[in-house]
């Protein structure tokens, strides 16, 4: 357990120097990571950066105003609205990630194969059941 903290230590501070850098705070930041994978409803969002549902939408309207994403409705239920990452979040979380030398460098220490089982065990120990099966 100390080890998992002293590495989501280091990540989370070089992920939030890396935003900083880019004028965004760390929630901000983790937003625009999570929308990454795909555009996701206030409630997601709420849920996924354990924040309240009020905070949720100021950090998506401080975004929108930077053109880093966009509210859309869901086609399949047009009462909701999903938040999808727009070409320059994708282009700002991009950058960030870029700058996260002091990750990037752990990472490289290890060979190809040693990432992708410490990818394969992360996954095994984090993702729920019902998100592996997910297509």
């Amino acid at each position: 357990m100390e080890l998992l903290s002293v590495s989501l230590a280091a990540y989370y501070g070089d992920f939030t120097a890396a935003a900083a850098s880019e004028h965004l705070t760390a929630s901000q930041g983790k937003t625009l990571n999570v929308l990454r994978r795909g555009p996701a409803s206030m409630s997601a969002l709420a849920t996924t950066l354990t924040c309240d549902a009020s905070n949720m939408t100021g950090i998506i309207d401080r975004l929108e105003k930077r053109d880093l994403v966009r509210r859309e409705p869901r086609p399949s239920d047009r009462r909701v609205k999903d938040v999808v990452l727009t070409a320059e979040g994708e282009r700002v979380i991009d950058v960030i990630r870029g700058k996260m030398h002091t990750t990037q460098a752990g990472l490289n220490r290890l060979d190809e194969q040693e990432r992708d089982t410490l990818y394969a065990l992360l996954e095994r120990a984090f993702t729920s059941q019902d998100a592996a099966v997910r297509p």
